[in-house]
């Protein structure tokens, strides 16, 4: 932090004092175009001076045009001459003053390291057309074991997007992508490993998704009373394996678990006429509820129904939202 030096007994004004070292640490870039200048309480603190007195001197600093003020954030260099111009009026940039400071670091990041103007701008547009062109296809990969997993992440994607996605087996995405020259995959964490593997050396895109916490399924499940029956409805067998280990680690044997893919009429039939509670993902529940119905004459009393509302996390979509360029 500089050090600005205050003497009392000069005839020049403290504030005038105060003035003329700041606007000297931005004119010789010790305060850089984006700097955040001092609070005025560590500044007072350093000075002397009263705050107000400080606040007086950033407001003349911003009159002047060498700072500027944003709101909640601080007070931050402008940028001067030719690193400004015309573009410090655009709409956008008023709009979103903190991406602008970004993409000046970036830029300047790069000015730094010996790149020309043209270079940055032909980095920064072949990042940008890459992107959009690898959001034109959008491909789910799961593993060939489990392509229920693929189904579920493809079903919330396509609701979630409103766009098509594409359902890739692992063990064929490599001759997949061999046929095409861009696309975004995503996946579950759980695959990762794998699907990076084989994108990573085609240059394509790979998005691993976080998935839904079940905090609330969980708290739920742990209330039960004992010899309770659950039932498990999922397109994914993996998602019904991994519950029966949670479930059992939750409660060990206190608990009679059921599991099922909808298109296991045998098994579906079990648990709408034995469980208690039926827990299933969003895809499946419009045909839970149906099982439920269709066995209504053979039901004493009906199962709960508890829908999961998604299996990829909110946080996830969203991400994924924008770096698809959809919002």
């Amino acid at each position: 932090m500089i050090q600005f030096r205050i003497q009392p007994d000069s005839e020049i004004p403290a504030s005038t004092q105060l003035f003329n070292q700041i606007r000297f640490a931005i004119a010789s870039r010790q305060y850089p175009p984006g700097y955040k200048l001092p609070s005025t309480r560590a500044l007072a603190m350093q000075t002397g001076l009263h705050r107000n007195t400080i606040s007086k001197v950033y407001r003349q600093l911003e009159e002047d045009g060498f700072v500027e003020s944003l709101a909640g954030s601080g007070i931050y260099v402008r940028a001067q001459g030719h690193e400004g111009g015309s573009r410090l009026q655009s709409p956008i940039l008023t709009q979103h003053p903190e991406a602008s400071k970004v993409l000046q670091q970036a830029l300047d990041e790069l000015l730094n390291q010996g790149y020309s103007l043209s270079q940055a701008r032909e980095i920064f547009l072949a990042e940008i057309d890459w992107r959009l062109r690898c959001s034109a296809r959008v491909l789910v990969a799961a593993p060939t074991q489990d392509m229920g997993v693929g189904e579920l992440m493809a079903y919330e994607l396509e609701e979630e997007l409103k766009i098509p996605v594409q359902i890739v087996a692992i063990d064929e995405l490599a001759s997949v992508l061999d046929k095409t020259t861009s696309a975004t995959v995503v996946t579950s964490r759980y695959f990762i490993n794998d699907v990076e593997a084989i994108a990573a050396p085609k240059a394509i895109r790979v998005i691993p998704l976080d998935i839904y916490d079940y905090n609330k399924e969980i708290t739920l499940l742990k209330q039960l009373a004992k010899d309770n029956c659950v039932g498990i409805v999922s397109l994914s067998s993996g998602i019904g394996r991994q519950a029966e280990v949670i479930l059992h680690g939750l409660r060990g044997d206190e608990l009679l678990v059921m599991t099922a893919q909808p298109k296991d009429n045998y098994k579906m039939q079990a648990i709408v006429k034995r469980a208690e509670v039926i827990i299933c993902d969003q895809a499946c529940y419009a045909i839970v509820q149906a099982a439920v119905q269709a066995a209504s004459e053979d039901i004493i009393r009906p199962p709960k129904l508890i829908k999961v509302e998604n299996y990829i996390g909110t946080n996830s979509i969203n991400l994924l939202k924008r770096e698809l360029g959809l919002g």
